[in-house]
């Protein structure tokens, strides 16, 4: 085999595989971009969620307050 075809080859070869190598490496830094990401996501759904159940437990507790000042009245009424 004449060597610029052994040369040429080999460096197919070779370039391949390093072809293969950045191209997985390239993947599985996008798929731990997009999993941060979703993670993220999922933080802030979280943190509103909280935030509406504080704002749920306040209503609440304001409407227990009128309906015992509610039931007071109708208790002086009878």
């Amino acid at each position: 085999m004449s060597e610029p075809i052994y040369l040429t080859t080999l460096g197919i070869f070779f370039g391949t595989i390093l072809m293969i190598f950045l191209i997985r490496s390239q993947t599985i830094v996008k798929k731990a971009q997009l999993q941060a990401d979703s993670e993220e996501s999922y933080r802030l759904l979280a943190e509103r969620a909280v935030a509406a159940e504080e704002a749920t437990a306040a209503a609440l507790t304001d409407l227990k307050i009128r309906i015992v000042a509610i039931e007071k009245v109708l208790k002086d009424v009878e």
